[in-house]
């Protein structure tokens, strides 16, 4: 009998996703005050797989930067509610309280320890991949060996991310030598590695040849199908269409629609995100 073939993607498990993975709450950002993102409300359930598309200059980056807490937003509230537990408590994460609902990261009694344990609860990878000096391996295992992890766990986790995006036979090669595809590759692997919750993913795909953006779609697929939340901002409609549950629209930093991706690419949204769609739109 012929043994199962595992696709890229098929072996990391995520953690469990509660009914509602994170809230954006009137969520504000300004850069020399100039709004770049002024969201009324943003709700993503837990399991969703959401696509942030507009044109360049219309916040789906600093959308992700504020999700990442990488940046405070100037008003508005962002709630969490994505631990493998269900609900994280601010006590849980350093805050003051412990009421068990969706937390503010950035609200009254929340320090950096705090969100250090919810920025370790995400995986965030960028379109310019940045290599750590030493090998693949090293640059994989290089978050669970800042957590503590024990070195036994962090070579069987190692060995589990590089086989989920392809590359186990790259472990101990230089890292400063891969092509753009398996550098990508091995930042998704430095992601998944710490089992997120939600996966962020900022034009991960972009400047790919075909083969790459395949291997790391089937990816995206395969852990969407284990229960992490996928927030990705891409300009490839086609890979928005093939892998997302729903669509952000982002037009000047606000939402123009957000709805199912087959509304969206099947012409019964706004007019504006119809002309998008089309091509059509000039900006």
């Amino acid at each position: 009998m012929r043994a199962a073939t595992r696709n890229p993607g098929d072996v990391l498990e995520a953690a469990a996703a509660p009914a509602m993975a994170l809230a954006c709450v009137g969520l504000r950002k300004e850069y020399a005050g100039r709004a770049a993102l002024d969201l009324d409300r943003l709700d993503v359930p837990g399991r969703e797989t959401l696509a942030v598309v507009g044109p360049s200059g219309a916040g789906k980056s600093t959308l992700l930067r504020l999700i990442a807490l990488l940046e405070r937003p100037d008003s508005g509230e962002l709630r969490f509610g994505l631990s493998a537990a269900g609900p994280i408590s601010a006590e849980a994460a350093g805050g003051s309280t412990a009421t068990g609902a969706p937390v503010d990261p950035w609200g009254n009694g929340w320090g950096e320890a705090g969100r250090v344990t919810l920025r370790r609860q995400m995986g965030f990878v960028t379109q310019k991949t940045v290599m750590f000096t030493g090998t693949v391996a090293e640059n994989v295992a290089y978050g669970l060996g800042l957590r503590g992890v024990p070195a036994d766990e962090v070579r069987r986790r190692v060995g589990e991310a590089l086989e989920t995006v392809g590359l186990e036979h790259a472990a101990g090669w230089p890292a400063r030598f891969l092509s753009g595809g398996e550098a990508q590759r091995v930042a998704l692997a430095r992601a998944l590695i710490g089992r997120p919750s939600i996966i962020l993913l900022d034009e991960a795909t972009a400047n790919l040849d075909p083969a790459n953006v395949g291997i790391i779609e089937r990816i995206i697929t395969g852990q969407r199908q284990r229960g992490t939340t996928i927030i990705m901002v891409t300009h490839n409609l086609g890979q928005a269409r093939r892998l997302a549950d729903r669509v952000l629209f982002l037009w000047e930093g606000r939402t123009e629609y957000l709805g199912p991706a087959v509304g969206f690419f099947s012409g019964s949204g706004v007019p504006r995100a119809r002309a998008f769609v089309a091509g059509e739109l000039v900006y």
